[in-house]
C-alpha cells in the first residue's frame, strides 16, 4: 500500500487496503493509518519513513481516531474482530478493550467536547462509551441497516451517522456551559476537563458598551478536573468549588485548585454557611457533612422513601423528584415543607427570604417564613412528611420558562427559553432585553450596573440594569413611597424613562409624568391625565414637523373636555380645517367659518361657504352636486355638468 501527499511523498509499509487515516490534533505533523493488515502505523509529514507499527487487532482494522485533549496520548481503533480498543501510542500499549457490537464496528471516535467515545457497527447500532471509565453508557438503534460513517458538529454537540438506508443526526449533552461566578465577579468555568478563570471586576464600568456587546475577558488556566463536570458549585464563602459529573464529585480550593476531597454522588448542595453540605449518593441515599466529616445521628426524614433526582442548597436543604419538591431543616432533618409540583430547578435568594421553583413552562415565587416553622416546632406539633404548610407563602406564578437565573437581593434575574433577559420584582416580571442567541446568566455586578451573561462558548455579554431602579420598583410595589422618594435621586438619568413606564403600568401616571424625560411619553401621560396645559407646553417645544400630530390629538382632547379656545388653537396649528369648520359651526363662529373657507379648497371650501350662505359661483361642480342631491330644480347653473340634470 502506498500513500501519496500533494508533495509527492510516498508512504509505504501496509500490506493490505488502508481503510482510514487520522491526523494528530496535538501534532499536525503526525498521522496514523488503519489497515486491513491488522496494523496501525504512525507517520510524520515530510518523511517517508515509518515511525512505528502497532499490531492492534486479530483481524483487519477499519478506523483510527486520536484523542483530542492534551492530557492523554491515546488513539481508538475498530477491528473486524468486533472489538474497539484504546491505545497509548507513546508506550504502544492497549489501555482498554470494549466489546458489545455483534458485527464489525465501522468506526469509533472521541467526541471533542464530551467524555464519550461514539462507535457504530454493521449490526445497525450506535454505542456511546464513557471515555474515562470505558463503560457502555447507551445504545441506539434506528433500524436503518448497517452504519458506515460519522461526522461531528463541534460547536453544537451534534453527531450525524450514515446508514445503508439513511442518515440520523443525534443531539448530545447540553449547550449550557459549566460555570460559577460569585458576587464579586470571580468566574470559574470548565472547558472539557480544563478549569479556567477570569474576573468580571477587571472590566471597566465606564466603558460605553452598547447593550448585548461581546466583551473580551482575560482568562487564565487554573488546572484540570479529574472528572468531566456537568456542574460547578461554589461554596458560600467562595473558598471551595465543587465539580460534579460522571456520578462523582470533587472539592477543589478556588485559588490554588487543589483537590480537597472527593466521593461518589449525583448532586451536591451547600448549606447556608460553608461548613455544611449534602451529597446525594444515589436516588434514595443522602449524606450530610459538617466540616468535611459526615454528620452522625438522624438523617433527612423520609429521604429513603422518595426517589430524588437532585438537591439544592439554601437556608433549608431542597430536593426535587418526580412530581414533588421537599425542603428539610439542615440541623434536625425534619421536613419543613413538601410541595407537589413538577420542578426542574430551585433558586434561593441571597437573603433566604424567597425561593423560586421553576417548572418546564412557568415558575413560582414563594416567601419562606422561618418563624412560622419554628413556632410549630416549639408548640410540639407533630411534623408529618408534608411538613408545615405555613412555612411557605406563594407570592406569584409567572408563565415563563426559566433557562438560567440569579437572585440580586429580592430581584430575580433570569433568561427564558425564548431568548429574553427578564427580571422579577415584587409580583411582576419585566424585560431587560431580548437576545439573538441563547445566553446564560453569570451574575450581576452592582458597581457596573450590569448583568453579565455568557453563550455556550463562554463568550461574555453585558446588559444594563440599575440596582437603584430595582430598589425603587420594590419600594413602590411594597407601597413604601417615602423610601421610593429617597431612592429616586440615585437613579441614573438614562433610566428615568424606564421608571416612568413602570409607574404608568402601576396606574401612577401623575408620578410618571413628573419623572419621565421623554417628550412623547410625557405628552401621552398629560393627555391621559387631562393636563392639557402641560401637553400644550410640550407640543410648543417640538419641531413643527413632529408637532402636527400632537396638535391634532391635543385638539381632539381639548374638544372632549370643552376647552374650545385650546381646541381652536390646536386644530389651527395642526392644519385640521375639517375639525376647525365643525368647531366654528358648533359655536356659531361665522368669522371662523369664513377664514376656514378662505384656506380650504374644493368640497371643504364649498361646504364652509354653504354653511355661511356664501357659496361661490366658481364652485360649479360642487354646486351641481348639491342641486342634484337636494333636487333644487329651480336653481339654474349655466355651467352645470350633464350628469347634474
Amino acid at each position: 500500500m502506498k500513500i501519496s501527499t500533494h508533495r509527492s511523498t510516498v508512504y509505504e509499509g501496509h500490506s493490505h487496503y488502508a481503510m482510514n487515516i487520522a491526523f494528530n490534533p496535538k501534532d499536525a505533523n503526525t498521522l496514523a493509518s488503519a489497515c486491513l493488515d491488522r496494523t496501525v502505523k504512525m507517520w510524520s509529514l515530510g518523511s517517508p519513513h515509518l515511525n512505528f507499527t502497532m499490531d492492534a487487532h486479530d483481524k483487519g482494522i477499519d478506523y483510527v481516531d486520536f484523542y483530542p485533549g492534551p492530557d492523554r496520548p491515546y488513539i481508538v481503533t475498530t477491528g473486524d474482530d468486533k472489538t474497539i480498543k484504546v491505545w497509548d501510542y507513546l508506550s504502544e500499549s492497549c489501555v482498554q478493550t470494549m466489546e458489545g457490537h455483534i458485527n464489525n464496528p465501522s468506526f469509533a471516535v472521541f467526541h471533542p467536547n464530551l467524555p464519550i467515545i461514539i462507535s457504530a457497527s454493521e449490526d445497525g447500532t450506535v454505542k456511546f462509551w464513557n471515555s474515562n471509565t470505558y463503560r457502555l453508557a447507551n445504545t441506539l438503534s434506528y433500524a436503518l441497516e448497517r452504519a458506515w460513517c460519522v461526522t461531528l458538529r463541534r460547536d453544537a454537540n451534534e453527531v450525524a451517522v450514515g446508514y445503508d438506508e439513511g442518515i440520523v443526526v443525534i443531539k448530545l449533552g447540553r449547550d449550557e456551559p459549566t460555570y460559577s461566578m460569585d458576587s464579586s465577579g470571580k468566574l470559574i468555568y470548565a472547558r472539557n476537563q480544563l478549569a479556567l478563570s477570569g474576573n468580571i471586576q477587571s472590566l471597566s464600568p465606564d466603558d460605553p458598551l452598547p447593550e448585548g456587546t461581546r466583551i473580551p475577558l482575560s482568562i487564565k488556566e487554573l488546572g484540570t478536573t479529574e472528572i468531566f463536570g456537568n456542574a460547578l458549585i461554589r461554596g458560600p464563602n467562595g473558598r471551595f468549588v465543587t465539580v460534579v459529573g460522571d456520578g462523582q464529585y470533587i472539592f477543589y480550593t478556588a485559588l490554588a485548585w487543589r483537590n480537597k476531597c472527593f466521593g461518589v454522588g449525583l448532586s451536591v448542595a451547600w448549606g447556608g454557611d460553608s461548613n455544611a453540605y449534602a451529597v446525594l449518593e444515589n436516588r434514595v441515599k443522602l449524606h450530610v457533612y459538617k466540616n468535611f466529616k459526615e454528620r452522625g445521628g438522624v438523617g433527612m426524614k423520609g429521604c429513603e422513601s422518595w426517589s430524588i433526582d437532585a438537591i439544592f442548597g439554601g437556608p433549608v436543604l431542597g430536593a426535587r423528584g418526580k412530581g414533588f419538591v421537599v425542603f428539610w431543616d439542615w440541623e434536625t432533618g425534619e421536613v419543613v415543607r413538601r410541595i407537589d409540583v413538577e420542578a426542574k430547578n430551585i433558586y434561593w435568594s441571597g437573603t433566604g427570604s424567597f425561593v423560586v421553583i421553576a417548572s418546564e413552562d412557568s415558575f413560582y415565587v414563594l416567601r419562606f417564613n422561618r418563624d412560622a416553622y419554628n413556632a410549630k416546632v416549639e408548640q410540639g406539633v407533630d411534623i408529618t412528611d408534608e411538613g408545615v404548610e405555613e412555612a411557605f407563602d406563594i407570592v406569584a406564578e409567572i408563565p415563563d420558562s426559566v433557562r438560567t437565573a440569579k437572585w440580586v437581593g429580592d430581584c430575580f434575574i433570569y433568561t427564558t427559553a425564548s431568548n429574553r433577559i427578564n427580571y422579577f420584582v415584587g409580583t411582576e416580571s419585566y424585560t431587560i432585553s431580548p437576545s439573538d442567541i441563547p445566553l446564560y446568566i453569570l451574575g450581576y455586578v452592582p458597581a457596573h450596573n450590569r448583568v453579565y451573561l455568557a453563550d455556550k462558548d463562554m463568550n461574555i455579554y453585558a446588559y444594563s440594569l440599575s440596582l437603584s431602579v430595582v430598589e425603587y420598583q420594590t419600594a413602590v410595589l411594597r407601597g413604601d413611597m417615602d423610601a421610593a422618594a429617597e431612592i429616586l435621586p440615585s437613579i441614573p438619568k438614562e433610566q428615568l424613562n424606564k421608571v416612568a413606564r413602570f409607574l404608568e403600568a402601576r396606574d401612577m401616571k401623575e408620578l410618571a409624568l413628573q419623572i419621565s424625560t421623554d417628550p412623547d411619553h410625557r405628552f401621552d401621560l398629560a393627555l391621559q391625565l387631562d393636563d392639557l396645559d402641560v401637553a400644550t407646553e410640550i407640543t410648543r417645544c417640538m419641531p413643527e414637523a413632529e408637532a402636527e400630530t400632537k396638535w391634532k390629538a391635543l385638539g381632539d382632547r381639548a374638544l372632549a373636555v370643552w376647552r374650545f379656545d385650546l381646541a381652536k388653537e390646536a386644530f389651527d396649528k395642526a392644519g385640521d380645517l375639517s375639525s376647525l369648520m365643525l368647531l366654528s359651526l358648533a359655536v356659531g363662529n361665522r368669522d371662523g367659518l369664513r377664514k376656514v373657507g378662505d384656506r380650504a379648497a374644493n368640497n371643504l371650501a364649498f361646504a364652509t361657504f354653504f354653511q355661511c350662505g356664501l357659496a361661490r359661483e366658481d364652485k360649479s361642480c360642487t354646486g351641481s352636486g348639491t342641486v342634484r342631491t337636494y333636487l333644487c330644480t329651480e336653481v339654474i347653473i349655466p355651467t352645470a355638468h350633464p350628469w347634474a340634470c
